[in-house]
C-alpha cells in the first residue's frame, strides 16, 4: 500500500480547508435533427441568412445546449415547440439546420477561445450560446454560470458571470486566455490564508476584490470517518447561509453581479464547488431558475474536476481516501441543507434575499436586468 506524497496531502487539505473551517466557525439523449445530418460540417451548409423572425414571440426555447467534444466538434441540442425549424449560426454564417426538436454535429470550424453558436428559429427570439466550460487545463472547474432557462422564459446570459476553482495556479497560456476574453472582476471568496498562501494570478485589467465567506482563518482536522466527513460538510452550508461573513460577502457578490459594468466577472473559492456553490445557487435560484436545474448545475463540479479528485483520491491511503471522498464531492444533501437553513433562519427565499443580503426591489429588477435576456 502506498504512501500519500506530501503534494498529494497538501492538495487534499486545500480542498478540505473550506468545509474545516466553516464547521468549526460555528461548533458544528435527444432526437437527431430531421432537416440536416446529424453531423454538419460547417464549410458544406453556409448559406445566406434567412430573413428576420415574422413575429417579435420571445425566446421560443425550453431547452438548448451546446457541449465541446475533445476532437474539437460540438454537439448543438435544442428544444422549441413553439417553433417549425431552427437554424445555426457561428457569426454570419450557417452550420446547422434543423427541426424544432433536434441534436445536430458541428466540425470544421476555426480555433478559437471560445466559440459561440446563435440559435435562430423561424418564429420568435434567438438565442446565443456557447460551451459553459473553458475547458482551461489549469482551472477545470471555470465555466459559465449563465446558459439556463427561467421557469418565466427567460435565460439567464452566457459570457457575463463566471464560477471557477482557485485561479493561483492559472497557466500562463490560461492566464492569457482570460485577459483575451476581458475578465474585468475577479471575486475571491477565500479566507485571508489561503489567499496569502496561494494568492490568485488576477488577468491583465482585472479588478481583484476579496469577499471571505468564513470571516477569518479557521483551523480544523479531517474527520475520523467518511460518515462524519459528510455530516460536516451539509453542516458547512448552513453556515454560507448564516453566518454574517457569508451575507456580507454574497451580498457583494449580487451587488457585483448586478453591475453591468462588472462584467464579465468571475468569483471562486479553493474547489470553486462549495462556498462558489452555494453563490452560485442562490444566484439562479434569484434569477429565476427552477431547483432541478440549479441542482444539475451545482453538481456538475463532480463532472468538472473528477480527473483532478480521482488523482487526489488515488494518492491515498483507502482509509483516508473514504474519509475524503465526501469533501471531494458535491451531493445534493449538502446544497438541500442550504436550502433548508434559508427556510429555518428566514422563512422563504425571497426574504433570504431581502432580510439576509438586504437586496430591495430594485436591487433584484436591476440583477435580472443585467443577468437575463427575454
Amino acid at each position: 500500500m502506498n504512501s500519500p506524497s506530501a503534494a498529494a496531502v497538501l492538495t487534499a487539505r486545500q480542498i478540505a480547508v473550506s468545509f474545516v473551517a466553516a464547521v468549526s466557525a460555528v461548533g458544528l439523449t435527444a432526437p437527431l435533427a430531421s432537416a440536416e445530418p446529424h453531423t454538419a460540417p460547417a464549410e458544406a451548409v453556409a448559406r445566406q441568412a434567412p430573413q428576420a423572425p415574422l413575429a417579435a414571440e420571445g425566446i421560443p426555447f425550453t431547452d438548448a445546449n451546446v457541449t465541446q467534444r475533445t476532437d474539437g466538434s460540438f454537439t448543438v441540442s435544442w428544444k422549441a415547440p413553439a417553433a417549425g425549424s431552427v437554424t445555426v449560426y457561428v457569426g454570419d454564417r450557417v452550420v446547422a439546420h434543423g427541426g424544432n426538436e433536434a441534436t445536430v454535429t458541428v466540425r470544421g470550424l476555426p480555433a478559437a477561445d471560445r466559440q459561440w453558436f446563435r440559435l435562430v428559429p423561424d418564429r420568435g427570439d434567438p438565442l446565443t450560446l456557447a460551451d459553459r466550460s473553458l475547458h482551461l487545463e489549469s482551472a477545470p472547474n471555470f465555466r459559465d454560470a449563465g446558459g439556463y432557462r427561467t421557469t418565466d422564459g427567460r435565460w439567464v446570459k452566457m459570457g457575463v458571470l463566471y464560477r471557477s476553482n482557485g485561479l493561483h495556479d492559472l497557466s500562463d497560456a490560461d492566464l492569457a486566455k482570460l485577459q483575451r476574453l476581458g475578465i474585468r472582476v475577479d471575486l475571491d471568496l477565500r479566507m485571508p490564508g489561503e489567499r496569502a498562501k496561494s494568492p490568485d494570478r488576477v488577468p491583465a485589467g482585472a479588478r481583484y476584490v476579496s469577499a471571505d465567506v468564513l470571516g477569518g482563518d479557521v483551523q480544523g482536522d479531517l474527520p475520523p470517518t467518511a460518515e462524519e466527513s459528510a455530516r460536516m460538510m451539509a453542516e458547512s452550508y448552513g453556515v454560507y447561509v448564516s453566518k454574517p461573513s457569508a451575507l456580507d460577502a454574497y451580498r457583494s457578490l449580487f451587488h457585483l453581479a448586478d453591475d453591468a459594468g462588472s462584467a464579465p466577472l468571475v468569483f471562486h473559492c479553493e474547489g470553486g464547488k462549495d462556498r462558489t456553490g452555494w453563490g452560485n445557487a442562490a444566484l439562479l435560484t434569484a434569477l429565476g431558475v427552477d431547483r432541478d436545474t440549479v441542482m444539475r448545475d451545482y453538481l456538475a463540479s463532480n463532472d468538472y474536476l473528477a480527473e483532478r479528485n480521482a488523482a487526489v483520491l488515488a494518492s491515498q491511503t483507502p482509509e483516508m481516501a473514504a474519509r475524503l471522498k465526501p469533501i471531494l464531492d458535491t451531493r445534493a444533501t449538502y446544497l438541500n441543507r442550504a436550502f433548508d437553513e434559508v427556510k429555518t433562519r428566514f422563512g422563504t427565499f425571497d426574504a433570504y434575499l431581502r432580510d439576509g443580503l438586504g437586496l430591495n426591489k430594485q436591487d433584484l429588477e436591476r440583477l435580472r436586468e443585467t443577468l437575463l435576456v427575454d
